[in-house]
């Protein structure tokens, strides 16, 4: 996994084959269409992220998909194979896992930290469930920064058991990396198996996922879009885990870690968008996309963001039932279940920086501009 360069390529895949996306472009850069392929084009223009990549589609297939960029803004143009840091886009993911756990028995929603992770009995998250976890309503705290002074995986881990709450638990919505790391420590400790593994047995070889994983190696390093040049590890980070306390930890944990290609988040955006019937009972299916917070001013599934009744960060033309993820790194996946429709879009606006917020006019653009493409 690799770098990229200056100019723009695009290429989209169609029923008739592979054609330039975006057409003919005026002399002074991409023209803005509303088209996913030229706004997507233009963000690069604005220089949002070097590497864009989208699929919309139904459980049928894609509608419409591409990429244009490159792996950085002086590397290769993108072909397409390219392995992208989904960052938060990993939690459901690995949420899938556990709700697959649920479905065999090995887990259930009632489920205490304390009673799976034997060093937080007595502490104050021993009570907290798997559902609280799930919809971010356990108290903890999230978006703190524990590996500056945490920056060994004993350390962060010690460091999470002692964080203190901020909330009782089931009375707000706030957003918790720290509670999700404690859901795959959960997961590991009631099968006994890694998180890396329970991913690949749960969700990724039931649909063939084949290039969706954990710490990739060195072939798929040399295919990967790079991130941010992290201040903290002083270099540009490709092919390796962006958010910090995921590096501390190893790479693999359930709230980020997960690189996949284009084709992979397109292979799971047609199975959400078809029900999820290869990974999940049908009522376990519908229990984890439903909202579970409508009293709580946000709107969470279980390990999903619901369609907040405003300021979604997919806009407004998704519907009220629709669920998805972002990700910090430029990523998201979004399914309409009153359309059969998925939306996946994968950016590196981390990169070189992550300042600047213009990936949330994008996103929303991006979504707008997928329901004006034709149906099946």
């Amino acid at each position: 996994m690799s770098a990229a360069g200056m100019d723009s390529a695009a290429g989209t895949d169609s029923a008739v084959g592979r054609e330039p996306a975006g057409g003919t472009e005026p002399a002074g850069g991409a023209a803005d269409t509303g088209r996913p392929a030229d706004l997507l084009a233009a963000g690069r223009e604005r220089r949002v992220y070097s590497a864009a990549a989208w699929s919309v589609g139904t459980a049928d297939g894609p509608l419409d998909r591409g990429w244009t960029g490159t792996r950085s803004w002086a590397g290769p143009e993108l072909d397409g194979s390219e392995l992208w840091d989904l960052a938060s886009v990993t939690k459901p993911v690995a949420g899938l896992a556990v709700m697959a756990l649920i479905d065999a028995g090995a887990l259930a929603l009632t489920d205490t930290v304390g009673a799976h992770l034997p060093e937080y009995r007595g502490g104050d998250k021993s009570h907290l469930t798997l559902y609280q976890l799930l919809t971010h309503t356990s108290g903890l705290p999230g978006r703190v920064p524990l590996y500056r002074e945490s920056p060994t995986r004993a350390a962060l881990l010690d460091a999470v058991r002692e964080l203190p709450p901020t909330a009782p638990p089931g009375t707000r919505v706030e957003y918790s990396s720290q509670g999700f790391i404690l859901l795959g420590l959960i997961a590991e400790a009631a099968t006994g198996r890694p998180l890396d593994r329970l991913v690949a047995e749960l969700v990724c070889a039931p649909l063939g996922l084949a290039d969706t994983g954990f710490t990739p190696d060195a072939a798929g390093r040399a295919r990967a879009v790079a991130t941010e040049d992290c201040p903290w590890r002083g270099r540009v980070v490709t092919g390796e885990v962006h958010d910090e306390n995921a590096a501390v930890l190893g790479g693999v944990a359930a709230h980020a870690g997960l690189f996949a290609t284009l084709g992979d988040m397109e292979r799971l955006g047609r199975s959400l968008a078809g029900g999820g019937r290869e990974l999940l009972r049908p009522a376990t299916f519908a229990l984890m996309t439903a909202g579970h917070t409508d009293g709580l001013a946000l709107r969470r599934g279980l390990a999903w963001q619901g369609q907040d009744p405003a300021g979604s960060p997919v806009g407004d033309s998704f519907g009220p039932d629709s669920y998805g993820h972002t990700g910090f790194t430029g990523t998201s996946l979004w399914v309409d279940p009153a359309t059969g429709r998925y939306a996946v879009l994968l950016t590196n606006r981390v990169h070189p920086s992550r300042d600047g917020d213009g990936i949330a006019a994008v996103r929303r653009a991006f979504h707008d501009a997928t329901h004006l493409l034709g149906g099946r």
